[in-house]
C-alpha cells in the first residue's frame, strides 16, 4: 500500500506541474506578454519553453512509469482496469504524443527562428505553439477531473 501512495503522490505531483505549468503560461503569462514589442515577448517565450519544456519531458516520463505501475499493482492488468483508468490513460497519450510533435516541431522551428532573429517566422511558430498548447491544457483539465472522479462513477 506504501508503494501505491508513492507512485500515486509522485503521478499527482507529476501531472498538476504539467497542467498547471501550462494553465499558468496560457492564462497568466501569455496576457502578461501579449503588449511586449515582439522583439522582447519572443525571446522571453523562448526563455520560457526552454525551461519549462524538458521539465514537461520528466513529468511525461514520472506519468508513464507510475501510472503504469499503479496500473498493474492495483489492478493486474489493463483488462481489469475500471473504464475511468482507460479513458485517464488515453487522454493522457494523447497530451504525451502531442508535446512530442510541439517539441519537435512548432518548438524546432520557434527556436530557431528567433535564433536567427526571423521574428515573423517565430511568431507563426509561437502561434501553432499557443493552439497546442491550449488544446492541451483542456485535455489536461479533462484528464484531472477524470482521474480525480473516475472512482465515484
Amino acid at each position: 500500500m506504501l508503494l501505491i501512495m508513492l507512485l500515486l503522490a509522485i503521478h499527482l505531483l507529476a501531472a498538476v506541474f504539467w497542467v498547471g505549468g501550462m494553465a499558468f503560461a496560457y492564462t497568466v503569462l501569455r496576457p502578461a506578454a501579449g503588449p511586449l514589442d515582439p522583439a522582447l515577448r519572443l525571446p522571453l517565450w523562448r526563455r520560457v519553453f526552454a525551461r519549462f519544456l524538458p521539465w514537461v519531458g520528466v513529468s511525461i516520463v514520472v506519468l508513464l512509469v507510475s501510472g503504469f505501475a499503479m496500473l498493474f499493482l492495483m489492478f493486474g492488468s489493463d483488462a481489469n482496469a475500471p473504464p475511468y483508468v482507460h479513458i485517464m490513460a488515453i487522454t493522457g497519450i494523447i497530451m504525451m504524443l502531442m508535446y512530442g510533435h510541439l517539441f519537435f516541431a512548432p518548438w524546432r522551428r520557434f527556436r530557431a527562428a528567433v535564433d536567427r532573429g526571423a521574428l515573423p517566422e517565430a511568431a507563426k511558430s509561437l502561434n501553432q505553439i499557443r493552439i497546442i498548447v491550449g488544446i492541451n491544457l483542456l485535455l489536461g483539465v479533462l484528464t484531472l477531473v477524470i482521474g480525480g472522479t473516475g472512482r465515484y462513477w
